[in-house]
């Protein structure tokens, strides 16, 4: 078995949803593609990033590079999505995803625009294992698609320094969720391909705050992005009932 196969089948890893992933990478990039709802949402999942780092790190959200200095671990980073807007906000960025194919279209777009990102087909778990620690940790979209969700987020917290910042988003399981991201979203819609999801590995706010805390980890919070369909635009709202976002310190260290 090669490096690469071996890895997919280590730690938290779904073989069958890289697997999906892979298929889609060629197209990552196109805003009208099968990824163009986490082009329409990332716009505002950048907004809440930035805004947690400079609240957590004392930074001014309005300069033109508000996150230089800091490191930064995009985990489950696809073809670089959000990878390449936190290059451009002054971050240092290591992304990960299993899938060779995301990652070697991850490399090829940052090179075409000019962005120096450290771009890796590992696992959260080897790069904690191997003592490497980051500011900011984030996994956007990600948890819903591993195996276990209690161990995912015990490495993506053995990533993080003392004082960082852990960051996420995932979709609540509700009739709502189900409704509106599975059935409204990939069969009404077509935003996303069939198959894109499972409702039943999707995690309430309660279930990945247990998560977190477990994993040492102090206060969580979590933000709701609600789609308005008269003005087809997101925003961030206290309605978690579907996709939401999350934030959590690890104590200790320097930073605040």
């Amino acid at each position: 078995m090669s490096t690469q196969s071996a890895f997919r089948h280590a730690g938290t890893v779904d073989r069958g949803e890289v697997d999906r992933f892979d298929r889609l990478a060629a197209d990552w990039w196109d805003p009208n593609g099968p990824m163009r709802a986490l082009h329409r949402i990332n716009p505002l999942r950048l907004v809440f990033i930035r805004d947690e780092a400079c609240r957590h790190f004392g930074r001014d959200a309005k300069q033109p590079f508000p996150l230089s200095g800091l490191t930064v671990l995009d985990v489950g980073c696809g073809a670089g999505l959000l990878s390449e807007p936190m290059a451009r906000l002054g971050a240092t960025v290591t992304a990960l995803d299993p899938s060779t194919r995301n990652i070697e279209a991850a490399r090829h777009h940052a090179a075409e625009s000019g962005l120096d990102i450290d771009y890796r087909a590992e696992t959260v778990e080897a790069v904690a294992h191997s003592g490497q620690r980051f500011d900011i940790v984030m996994a956007m979209e990600v948890v819903e698609h591993v195996r276990d969700i209690d161990a995912f987020i015990r490495a993506c917290t053995d990533a993080v320094v003392p004082g960082g910042l852990l960051l996420l988003a995932t979709i609540n399981r509700t009739m709502r969720s189900f409704a509106l991201a599975i059935v409204g979203a990939e069969y009404v819609l077509r935003w996303l391909p069939k198959g894109t999801h499972d409702w039943e590995k999707f995690v309430t706010p309660d279930e990945l705050r247990d998560a977190v805390e477990t994993a040492g980890l102090t206060g969580y919070r979590t933000r709701g992005m609600v789609f308005n369909p008269l003005e087809r635009d997101w925003s961030l709202a206290r309605d978690t009932a579907v996709n939401y976002l999350a934030a959590a310190v690890k104590p200790g260290g320097t930073h605040p």
